[in-house]
């Protein structure tokens, strides 16, 4: 097993574990290189195995009640972590008040506190003391560089000579980054090199190697940090593949990413992650969903490049409805349509191996 980079980790999730809320937690969950995952605390779901009430397939990572049963079990089992990782990703990033007991009591163990959410920890007297005095750390992943370490676009992009792939999606919180990573797997595994292009923090918690964080950097800089991880992927690992992770939709009221990652990573193809269920724009309710039709068409017209596929997010579906929802979108689309999660993603790679 491959080494963690920063050893093992405690996901707080009170309360969103299994919610679009606790998407930062479910990736960590699903796979991370960052840390070995050893614990979630969400007490709705104490004592059960976080793969299995997730995706109906067991991981053994443990769901505690609070903190305190936690370090008794993973203390007792030598399997104490040495992070607490934030896997909240609440509408707006804000960190609940229930929250900083935890993460005091954590740093107060001397234990590392990672948090991707926009309300910074580190802007904390209290907590940056109670660090200070344990000889631990804090780290906000969405804490935006200073303005000199920040790059502008420069048209290096159009020197990137591989298969470049952005996975955007028709809402927020739909899953493009877990369908990302399943790519970039599923390439490796049939024995091509891919890169992954995180552009949210839970892609760095990851672990992955070239990224940024979309929505917390500067707007001028934006579609600059998003070429600069495209064009130092390239230059440094000579990849067959790049696949660019999607950010909310171009639709969405409050997170319309995807405009930058089609400008500036300049995607040869568009993968469409898309939840047949959904009706409305995740976190609000009124705002009605864009059709498919019209959602391929706003990203063709933008891009001028292809959606070839269509992801499926199976939120709300009955097993047995998956494989005809996909049937339907291939219907109404006339493109491919896959849940890479439920059923994987070998289907689709073979497709896309064939723009190689």
């Amino acid at each position: 097993m491959k080494k963690a980079i920063d050893g093992k980790a405690l996901v707080y999730c009170e309360g969103a574990f299994n919610t679009p809320n606790g998407k930062t937690a479910h990736g960590l969950v699903r796979f991370t290189e960052r840390y070995e995952i050893v614990g979630v605390l969400d007490s709705k779901y104490a004592g059960q195995d976080a793969g299995k009430v997730l995706d109906g397939k067991p991981n053994g990572i443990l769901i505690f009640e609070d903190l305190d049963s936690a370090i008794e079990k993973l203390t007792a089992s030598d399997n104490s972590p040495k992070s607490l990782v934030i896997g909240l990703a609440p509408d707006g990033g804000r960190l609940p008040n229930a929250a900083k007991s935890v993460i005091k009591k954590a740093l107060e163990m001397g234990w590392n506190v990672d948090s991707g959410l926009h309300d910074f920890l580190t802007n904390d007297a209290v907590l940056n003391q109670i660090a200070a005095e344990n000889n631990c750390r804090i780290r906000d992943v969405r804490k935006t560089p200073d303005r000199d370490k920040l790059h502008f676009f420069t048209g290096e992009i159009e020197k990137v000579n591989c298969l470049k792939l952005a996975v955007l999606g028709t809402d927020s919180a739909l899953g493009k980054r877990t369908t990302a990573w399943l790519l970039v797997h599923g390439f490796q595994k049939a024995g091509l090199k891919a890169e992954m292009i995180g552009t949210g923090q839970t892609a760095w918690m990851h672990g992955a190697k070239y990224s940024m964080v979309m929505d917390s950097c500067i707007n001028d800089f934006v579609s600059g940090e998003i070429e600069h991880a495209v064009v130092s992927a390239y230059t440094n690992e000579q990849p067959d593949v790049i696949v660019i992770e999607g950010q909310g939709s171009l639709m969405n009221p409050a997170y319309p990413g995807g405009f930058e990652i089609l400008a500036a990573g300049r995607p040869d193809y568009v993968i469409l992650q898309h939840a047949p269920k959904r009706l409305e724009y995740d976190g609000f309710p009124g705002y009605k969903m864009h059709s498919l039709k019209e959602q391929i068409n706003a990203i063709e017209v933008i891009s001028g490049k292809k959606v070839i596929a269509i992801t499926v997010n199976h939120e709300d579906m009955a097993d047995d409805e998956i494989l005809e929802a996909c049937k339907q979108i291939t219907l109404e689309t006339k493109l491919p349509a896959f849940d890479v999660l439920k059923y994987g993603v070998d289907g689709l790679i073979e497709i896309l191996k064939e723009q190689l």
